[in-house]
């Protein structure tokens, strides 16, 4: 029998690339590989479900079951995690010292329904006390790039959100002082060029990071890999088949950190890093599948309810329905 022709769009990650020079094949199923940006790929899928796997924002994905409106399957492959207290700039004069500070500020974001900015305000609520609507939200491009909603928003009165219109941009508005903070999943060009008046709220945010995870065990998860519904319903091993792909090139990607033949330039640097995320996360630091990363999965369910984009929770059995591990 032939093996499933299926297209995937997923950008080029050292733990995707095996995939994509052909060391790791699915079983049963040929691959062809559409190579773009998470935002082009995104978009395509949730739009007009151009591919039959994807790469996809956790947050959007999330939001969809819980309105009862997904067109897709996800297998718990965590393709992107990164902690965004990072992500916060605030202006010089706009008196923020603390999260609290926030409270009543203007704040400038590019997609309100992403999935950074969605961990970004539940760590906010949830460690600081301050909820979506304590703040006056402004939505557009950062420079000159303007991100439609990935997703229709339907926002309850009480979170106050504003569209940029014309040529005004965050940036812009943030130097005139006309936004107080940017949580901003890129970083502005205010802040790589030095300018006084930004400043990360968190300046010591890998510290930070630390020790949320420590109490937490959230270490966000930007974004998953969903199959498309018509095609789990036709194949429903597709997934399970996907899943241990993702997995086995992953494994390959981890194991690349340890070349010393191929690394040796960078090793004392690298040798240090990966230890360091031995001792804060333990040896499987980019674990896939349900029960590794279950704080993280439940975080996200909830987050997108608390933040007015889905009507309910939704628990990560529901995320992942299909049994892959």
């Amino acid at each position: 029998m032939p093996n499933l022709k299926l297209t995937l769009a997923c950008w080029d990650y050292d733990r995707t690339r095996p995939l994509m020079d052909g060391r790791v094949k699915p079983a049963g199923i040929d691959l062809d590989i559409k190579v773009m940006r998470p935002r082009q790929a995104f978009q395509r899928m949730l739009d007009d479900q151009a591919f039959e796997v994807s790469e996809l924002s956790l947050a959007s994905y999330t939001t969809l079951k819980a309105r009862g409106t997904c067109p897709f399957v996800a297998v718990p492959v965590a393709l992107s995690k990164i902690f965004r207290h990072s992500c916060i700039y605030v202006r010089d004069d706009a008196g923020i010292a603390t999260p609290q500070d926030l409270r009543g500020k203007r704040v400038g974001t590019s997609q309100w329904s992403s999935t950074g900015l969605c961990f970004l305000r539940g760590m906010l609520q949830h460690d600081y006390g301050i909820e979506a609507h304590d703040m006056h939200w402004f939505m557009g491009g950062l420079n000159s790039f303007v991100e439609p909603p990935l997703i229709p928003l339907n926002l309850p009165g009480a979170i106050k959100l504003d569209f940029l219109s014309g040529g005004q941009t965050l940036e812009n508005m943030f130097a005139a002082g006309e936004l107080d903070a940017l949580l901003s999943l890129y970083i502005p060009n205010l802040f790589l060029d030095g300018s006084p008046r930004i400043a990360r709220l968190f300046p010591n945010f890998k510290a930070v990071e630390e020790d949320y995870y420590r109490r937490t065990r959230i270490l966000p998860i930007m974004h998953t890999v969903v199959v498309r519904e018509d095609v789990h319903r036709a194949h429903p091993w597709v997934a399970k088949s996907i899943y241990e792909a993702f997995c086995a090139a992953k494994a390959i990607a981890v194991d690349g950190l340890y070349d010393t033949d191929a690394l040796h330039l960078a090793l004392p640097w690298l040798i240090d890093h990966i230890e360091e995320a031995w001792r804060v996360f333990g040896k499987d630091f980019w674990a896939y599948g349900l029960e590794a990363n279950r704080p993280t999965w439940t975080a996200i369910g909830q987050y997108v309810h608390e933040q007015g984009l889905a009507p309910r929770v939704v628990t990560p059995e529901e995320l992942f329905s299909v049994a892959v591990e």
